[in-house]
């Protein structure tokens, strides 16, 4: 193989790892803030679970207050009608107590169902809780998990800049630019696999003659159609097989 061509080839696989390698570490800022928002998702649910309860609370103290107001006002009539002379007086103060005695009963049947909806709200927010406990357990254990792989990812890219250097250092200054020219037009793809004599990044046949000097590798040949610097990658023979 033609030793640029081949030197080639490693850049473009250097470039590429590099390529993916910065691509993660950008989408760090992305993922965490999805984290965060997982996060804040369950303490509203907390929030929220909470804030229903306080309602409830509240209601059933509105509903205490008004049935101890009909207790007081049935009290009263009670003791009115001790004291009442004629039969208009009589029956006017028992439509009283019978009006008291319906609305206590109407605001107890009340309280016992936000006496139940008690029940319901307090296990939704235990499992709202609960819910919470879990998910800050998983976004702490993700975050590491970005924070090792920030790292990782960074020696990583250091380590192939510096393999990078050394390439380019052995790499004659025309092939040099022409890959670095079809790299900036080509969103830093700038060598293509030949195969079946079709180019493998735009998929365009490739003539007979330039598809067969591709296939000694022997120098450098770039695509007609999209100016990337094409190789041809030998098939692996069988066992016993004769090479092609």
């Amino acid at each position: 193989m033609h030793a640029d061509l081949e030197r080639l080839i490693s850049l473009q696989r250097i470039d590429s790892s590099i390529h993916d390698a910065e691509h993660r570490l950008s989408d760090e800022p992305a993922r965490l803030k999805a984290l965060d928002l997982r996060l804040e998702e369950a303490r509203q649910q907390v929030s929220a679970a909470k804030e229903r309860i306080a309602q409830n609370t509240a209601a059933r103290r509105e509903i205490e207050k008004d049935v101890a107001l009909h207790q007081g006002r049935l009290s009263k009539f009670r003791e009115q009608a001790m004291n009442v002379k004629t039969n208009q007086e009589y029956h006017a103060i028992q439509h009283e107590i019978a009006f008291a005695q319906n609305e206590i009963k109407t605001h107890e049947d009340r309280m016992l169902e936000h006496m139940v909806e008690a029940d319901e709200l307090t296990a939704a927010l235990k499992a709202a809780e609960t819910a919470l406990a879990a998910t800050q357990k998983e976004v702490d254990s993700e975050k590491r998990a970005i924070t090792t792989e920030h790292e990782l990812l960074r020696a990583r890219v250091e380590t192939l800049k510096a393999d990078r250097s050394g390439v380019i250092g052995s790499l004659a200054p025309d092939a040099l630019s022409m890959f670095e020219m079809v790299s900036r037009r080509r969103n830093g793809v700038a060598m293509a696999e030949a195969k079946d004599g079709i180019c493998t990044i735009c998929h365009v046949r490739l003539r007979p003659q330039i598809f067969n000097t591709v296939r000694r590798n022997e120098a450098l040949i770039q695509c007609d159609t999209c100016q990337r610097i094409l190789y041809f990658v030998q098939p692996v023979s069988a066992p016993g097989e004769a090479p092609a």
